[in-house]
């Protein structure tokens, strides 16, 4: 898409961290902008803000996780701009640390139904709106490095990644196949300066597990995750890398070069065969 001036952008996540960042981004190419996310309190103070600013933008809260409130979202977007023509499945949540074994029911149904269930929601409900527009339009899905490799305990957190990827991949084939002129992208970056690490404050009461217990490699990777977060790549940064993919039609977005050599060798290990690399980033 070279020209988003005037066209309407749905972002969900969109009320902090990379959410906030590229909704702002496209604002400021003049697009429409649809807010979509959980946390009220914040979501409220960044419409008024990027209205502010100047920005055309409408503020719905949104629960990514529950198929009604997607499809209430896609209503509202519609009544209130007429099209959709830029998609961003953003919103996410951090990783519960610790063991595979130890985690709980209801850790898994709180991260896959946000990070997985929320885009596998945005691609049921806004695709067949954006395909019968018969327009130029681009979905751009937030999934991680984590997604391209596999780190130890963070396992629930890997698992919907890489599924957002190969979901991504497959949504690329299906519309490129269909003679559609949607366009997608993958984003996956490794760490970004942002509230992740502070998802809980967001976890639905009936999702939380008072008994759950925190393993020594749970509280190891929270502390860690906590300070690489703290000097992650700006937000801002990884927008830039986003409006740049849906401008020039990019589907892996990599926004940390760096990491490449582990992907590399995660792409050996399955070509030859062999027992997957450690490769410690901790």
């Amino acid at each position: 898409m070279k020209e988003l001036k005037g066209k309407v952008a749905v972002v969900t996540g969109a009320a902090s961290g990379i959410g906030r960042a590229m909704a702002e981004r496209l604002a400021a190419e003049g697009m429409k902008v649809v807010l979509a996310d959980i946390e009220q309190g914040a979501l409220a103070e960044t419409e008024s803000e990027m209205k502010a600013k100047g920005a055309t933008v409408l503020a719905v809260p949104t629960d990514v996780s529950k198929a009604g409130d997607v499809e209430a979202l896609a209503e509202k977007a519609i009544d209130a701009f007429g099209a959709v023509h830029v998609l961003c499945n953003n919103a996410g949540v951090g990783p519960p640390g610790g063991p595979l074994w130890e985690r709980t029911v209801a850790d898994w149904q709180w991260v896959l139904g946000v990070n997985l269930w929320g885009v596998i929601h945005g691609i049921r409900v806004f695709v067949p709106i954006m395909r019968a527009q018969d327009t130029e339009g681009h979905i751009v899905n937030t999934a991680s490095l984590l997604g391209l490799a596999s780190i130890p305990w963070t396992g629930i957190y890997n698992v919907t990644k890489h599924a957002i990827v190969t979901l991504s991949e497959t949504l690329h084939h299906e519309l490129t196949l269909t003679g559609s002129k949607l366009k997608v992208s993958v984003l996956c970056p490794a760490w970004v300066n942002t509230r992740l690490a502070d998802s809980d404050r967001n976890r639905p009461a009936e999702l939380l597990d008072p008994t759950a217990e925190t393993s020594p490699q749970g509280e190891m990777i929270e502390r860690a995750i906590r300070e690489f977060l703290a000097a992650g790549l700006d937000s801002e940064q990884v927008a830039d890398h986003v409006f740049n993919a849906i401008r020039d039609e990019k589907f892996y977005i990599l926004t940390h070069p760096e990491w490449k050599d582990r992907i590399r060798t995660r792409m050996e290990d399955i070509l030859d065969e062999r027992k997957p690399t450690y490769q410690p980033v901790l």
